[in-house]
């Protein structure tokens, strides 16, 4: 009897989002459901109000927020910049789950991603 070897493919990266800007992106996620207001305390452990977050990861999603991308860029031996980096349009986000209402119209396909989910 052969022992059947199964091979699987790793997984496509992806998707990715491009927002037009970080105002956009939190809008989008606003929409999405995917912030929530957690509460916020002084030096002395007392809550003084709240502070709305994304929550980027649960078990039916996960979020990497990237935000601005640069590429490009030179710098000195001692570090300082000689020639700036270029920034990229938009604010860009990973995402892993099912795809929310309306996204579709932010999705890019980058021939090499900046960053992917492992």
């Amino acid at each position: 009897m052969e022992e059947e070897i199964l091979i699987e493919t790793p997984p496509t990266p992806g998707p990715f989002f491009r927002f037009a800007d970080e105002n956009a992106w939190l809008t989008a996620a606003r929409a999405a459901g995917f912030t929530a207001d957690f509460p916020v305390y002084d030096e002395e452990g007392n809550e003084t109000g709240t502070e709305e977050k994304v929550v980027q990861y649960t078990h039916d999603y996960a979020l990497d927020v990237v935000g601005s991308i640069t590429v490009g860029g030179e710098w000195d031996e001692e570090g300082n910049e000689v020639v700036a980096p270029t920034t990229l349009d938009g604010f860009h986000v990973n995402y892993v789950g099912e795809l929310p209402e309306g996204w579709e119209a932010f999705e890019v396909t980058p021939n090499s991603p900046y960053r992917v989910f492992a």
